[in-house]
């Protein structure tokens, strides 16, 4: 009697065994699909990230992060370029994305100092593009601040490292004309749109 209740521990420890290398082994292949799926959103816009260019990446890196794109250093005296240190992100197909500034020109070790959103695709987890309205920005986030410049507006969301700039065409005459004159937030109509989108780190 004593060698069959025995018999019968072992067997129930053996089959409870099994069960537990099938569970570990489902939850290993849980794992394993749960971080396939979890690729990179090529367009995802947050304070730290742009796409797959993040704060602490170096111009060195841009080769392999944008191994599938195209990448255009401006060249000083280029026509083309408003900086000799200016770094422009074509998709494969032509599409404008990003333009990026360094923080210190011809070093490869250097950081991103400046980002222009250029692609609608990339997205807040708020939902705001470069497309997106002076209403739409200022709901979902806090304008911190209004700078009056000679032919445009820039509009500081400090909070989340991004400002753009609206031309000065849409604001009231007192303001269009005066670069000492403050632009309080309810004179922006709220339709207006982002002449320029930009990222600052």
């Amino acid at each position: 009697m004593q060698n069959s209740c025995s018999f019968s521990s072992n067997c129930n420890f053996t089959s409870l065994n099994k069960n537990m290398k099938k569970v570990i082994a489902l939850i290993a292949v849980i794992v394993v699909l749960a971080s396939c799926s979890k690729d990179q959103d090529p367009f995802e816009w947050n304070k730290d990230r742009v796409g797959h260019l993040t704060k602490d990446m170096k111009v060195f890196q841009l080769d392999s992060i944008y191994a599938n794109d195209s990448i255009v250093r401006a060249v000083k005296g280029d026509e083309f370029s408003n900086g000799a240190n200016q770094i422009e992100i074509f998709e494969k197909g032509g599409a404008h994305l990003l333009t990026l500034t360094p923080s210190e020109a011809l070093d490869s070790t250097a950081t991103i100092e400046n980002i222009i959103i250029r692609d609608e695709r990339f997205t807040t987890l708020k939902g705001i593009t470069k497309n997106s309205t002076y209403k739409e920005i200022s709901t979902a986030y806090k304008i911190s601040s209004v700078d009056n410049m000679i032919d445009d507006a820039v509009i500081w969301v400090n909070e989340e490292n991004f400002y753009f700039t609206i031309s000065k065409d849409d604001l009231p005459t007192d303001v269009k004309f005066d670069i000492s004159a403050s632009i309080e937030k309810t004179m922006i109509p709220e339709d207006t749109k982002p002449l320029y989108m930009f990222v600052s780190w």
